[in-house]
């Protein structure tokens, strides 16, 4: 009887159109915009020598379509070592090749691991979003790892340390400096002398300790941990390095 009705009525018939249209539409929105999860073989495959699918590669867990950058993250390319999977610690060790090549951050400083969180933070914006990697920093539901909350901590610690060591070094003017092939390096200060200082948030920050010149007035000078320019006199404004 219906299909009589529907027939005998193009009204009728345009509205059942429209709604399996929407219908449609609703499915395709939600199959579009639902989250790819990955796993490590299957990512594998988007490594650009196959030239029907998209660059992928993978930082902290996260998956981005590289493919507008092929010149780079393809076959030949000088970024090709991070397309198809995720090689996170090589975005601030240099090392791109065999374990150099890993997701794991073990060992890693608080800077260092701050690097890499901007490193996603650059391909969010720069980059299509792909999905997530199921392993280390998402589990297979898609959620956040304790490792991934953990890198994240980290990184957020590495902020507030660089912060807090630029404020404490703002109370000392830092050195000039200048150095060229013929005449080598030389420190100076308009106003003081130049002091090695010690930087001891660095060994949080990097877990090494480093020093830095600094320009310390007259009355300054007593101040222990000080350390004069080999070859530098006690009063000298400028000291070879």
């Amino acid at each position: 009887m219906w299909l009589k009705t529907l027939a005998a009525s193009p009204l009728s018939g345009i509205t059942v159109i429209v709604l399996f249209l929407a219908l449609l539409l609703r499915f395709y929105i939600k199959f579009d915009t639902a989250e790819r999860l990955f796993g490590a073989e299957e990512l594998s495959l988007f490594n650009g020598t196959d030239e029907g699918l998209p660059i992928l590669l993978g930082i902290l867990g996260s998956v981005f379509d590289v493919t507008k950058g092929k010149s780079h993250y393809g076959s030949g390319g000088g970024y090709n070592h991070f397309a198809g999977r995720d090689a996170s610690r090589a975005f601030v060790s240099g090392n791109f090749t065999g374990d150099g090549l890993t997701d794991s951050l073990h060992g890693l400083s608080s800077t260092e691991v701050k690097s890499i969180v901007e490193w996603r933070d650059f391909y969010h914006k720069s980059y299509k979003y792909a999905g997530k990697l199921v392993g280390r920093y998402y589990d297979s539901q898609g959620n956040p790892t304790k490792y991934l909350k953990g890198v994240e901590a980290k990184a957020a610690r590495g902020a507030q340390l660089l912060e807090k060591q630029k404020i404490e070094e703002a109370k000392l003017p830092a050195c000039n400096s200048r150095w060229s092939q013929d005449k080598g390096g030389e420190v100076w200060c308009d106003v003081g002398y130049p002091r090695l200082v010690q930087r001891p948030v660095e060994i949080a920050l990097t877990g090494k300790m480093s020093k830095r010149c600094a320009c310390f007035e007259d009355f300054q000078l007593g101040q222990s941990g000080l350390e004069i320019y080999e070859e530098c006199d006690y009063h000298a404004t400028r000291c070879k390095v």
